[in-house]
């Protein structure tokens, strides 16, 4: 079976989504790149293209692709509760057509009630993935390592998106975390980065130091990959297929 390969939206930069006119305009370059499925970001959203979500699903599905839908939230707010307004981008997810949603963990706490997580994930058809994000609270892997326990104790249907760089924000080893978590990874945001006067920055597979090949492979060979550092030039199709093809090897 082919590898999956998914192009995320903020890929290609918000301005140049905004001047394309929306995450809908880039649909024909990632067809046309012969990638598998979209990762759709919430945040790249007006208001009325939020309005516009079973148009939008309609298109997606006219160009082959299938749908992950990312939202800026984390699952769990404070005092490690579920955020009430879950359910509410479930359900987007679900006119959107997607086939899994996206958070961040968020405050999660161990030995948290995860009744409320359970009762909503057992009416939906989306699937979660949750990711580890860049924040220094959340973003760690003692953090993540201990929802993905508790998730696997409760036998909750989820599996975690692992972002190969975003841990080098939170001042950890990409290679130690993908050790401890590669078994509960469902989804992989492959991204690079280098540090630029003190600060990380995403760049290309191409203009990194390669590490991200090694970490690649430590990870499940079988689950769809995101490609998630930028995707720039004048001609955005060719310089997507040339990443879609070097991440289906």
């Amino acid at each position: 079976m082919q590898r999956e390969i998914v192009i995320v939206t903020a890929a290609y930069g918000n301005s140049v989504v905004k001047a394309l006119g929306g995450q809908a305009e880039l649909l024909s370059i990632i067809a046309g790149a012969k990638a598998d499925g979209v990762e759709i970001r919430r945040e790249l959203f007006s208001d009325t293209e939020l309005d516009a979500l079973p148009q939008l699903a309609e298109k997606i599905q006219q160009h082959g692709l299938f749908a992950v839908y990312s939202v800026p939230f984390a699952l769990f707010i404070s005092g490690g509760k579920l955020n009430p307004d879950a359910g509410q981008y479930f359900e987007e997810a679900q006119i959107l057509g997607a086939r899994t949603i996206k958070f961040s963990l968020g405050e999660f706490e161990p030995g948290a009630d995860l009744t409320p997580l359970k009762v909503l994930l057992a009416s939906q058809p989306v699937k979660l993935v949750v990711e580890n994000d860049q924040s220094s609270e959340c973003g760690i892997l003692s953090r993540i390592n201990a929802f993905m326990f508790a998730a696997e104790s409760l036998r909750l249907p989820l599996t975690m998106t692992f972002d190969m760089a975003n841990w080098l924000w939170v001042g950890q080893d990409p290679a130690t975390a993908a050790e401890r978590l590669a078994r509960h990874v469902g989804y992989v945001h492959v991204k690079a980065a280098e540090k630029r006067a003190g600060k990380w920055h995403a760049v290309a597979l191409d203009d990194s130091d390669g590490s991200w090949k090694a970490l690649l492979k430590a990870l499940p060979q079988d689950v769809p990959r995101g490609i998630e550092f930028p995707l720039e030039g004048e001609n955005l199709t060719a310089v997507t297929k040339y990443y879609v093809d070097l991440l289906r090897l």
